[in-house]
């Protein structure tokens, strides 16, 4: 009896939901900014190379010089209302809706950051301290790569190590060609037809590239996304679709068609009207807003383009929050 008297107070019997995006600078400062970039890129995930020479390559020359330079597109896209930036926005949202429409209170949805804030050790922390005693983490990748999803379980996993009553884990895997999600594009690029007043000569499907040498070291990425684009276009075939890979870094080979390159060379081709999406972004960002929508419609226009949009993201949609809870229920 005086044991259980003594006994501290614990909650439990919950499941916590924990939806994981890339992650964003605090603020388009200098310093903000510096300090995302320096967590982002010391991820051996994302960086394959020596990590005593890249340390030195980073701290000497990148974040010296980088952060000026990236500062100036977040501050392109920052929502300056809300202060924050619209990847953070429609995380934020995405998780708020998903708790709205939670038939039951033992279900927690919360959401996270691989870099920056929130972190995932953060939130494990706080959904354990609410009672969850299992734990679904949800990468908001549709397409698997090392360098995203699989670096989000690796923080996952590494802050388990140090807990001493671990939830139990689900990963949700990669869900490039869910039904639900393959609706999802379809229905945002019907809409974004609807709404333009010029038809487009092709669609460019823009993903998030990788190094070459990762797809050569095995890394599926390539062909889920490929197969993405494939069953788009088999629910969408009154427009061709070509598949191109942006947001390469450094002087090695990345994944190709290159988009920006893509855009440069598309209106010699005689596609002078293009119409973007970028399947592989669950909200819009810096890569979508300020490379696709400023960057490479300029590109695109200088180099003989007469018209150019993008679809938005599947953000906060109703179809993508179909898709997200359905992601979650398989996985209870």
């Amino acid at each position: 009896m005086e044991n259980s008297l003594n006994h501290p107070k614990i909650i439990f019997g919950k499941t916590g939901v924990l939806i994981i995006n890339l992650g964003t600078p605090d603020s388009t400062s200098w310093f903000d900014i510096r300090k995302y970039l320096k967590e982002f890129l010391s991820d051996r995930r994302v960086i394959e190379v020596n990590p005593l020479i890249w340390q030195i390559i980073l701290n000497v020359f990148i974040l010296n010089f980088r952060p000026s330079k990236t500062a100036k597109a977040y501050k392109e896209i920052w929502m300056k209302n809300e202060n924050i930036s619209p990847l953070l926005y429609y995380t934020k949202k995405q998780a708020e809706k998903l708790s709205k429409i939670s038939s039951t209170e033992n279900l927690i949805i919360d959401y996270a950051m691989r870099y920056g804030n929130p972190s995932i050790r953060s939130k494990i922390a706080t959904l354990h301290e609410m009672g969850c005693e299992n734990l679904i983490i949800l990468p908001l990748y549709p397409q698997y790569a090392a360098a995203t999803t699989a670096t989000v379980c690796d923080e996952v996993y590494r802050t388990l190590m140090k807990m001493r009553w671990q939830p139990s884990l689900k990963i949700v895997p990669h869900y490039e060609s869910d039904s639900l999600y393959i609706e999802a594009l379809v229905n945002s690029l019907n809409k974004k037809i609807k709404e333009i007043n010029w038809k487009p000569d092709l669609i460019l499907a823009s993903y998030h590239g990788i190094p070459q040498k990762y797809f050569d070291k095995g890394d599926p990425y390539h062909c889920y996304c490929h197969k993405t684009t494939r069953l788009i276009s088999e629910k969408f075939s009154a427009i061709e679709i070509k598949t191109t890979f942006q947001s390469r870094f450094g002087p090695q080979k990345w994944l190709q068609p290159y988009t920006d390159k893509t855009l440069e060379s598309l209106p010699g081709e005689g596609k002078k009207n293009v119409l973007a999406i970028c399947p592989g972004f669950s909200s819009d960002c810096v890569e979508t807003l300020e490379e696709i929508l400023i960057q490479g419609k300029e590109s695109f226009l200088d180099s003989g383009g007469e018209n150019f949009d993008m679809v938005p993201c599947l953000n906060d949609s109703d179809d993508h929050i179909t898709l997200l809870k359905s992601l979650i229920k398989k996985n209870i």
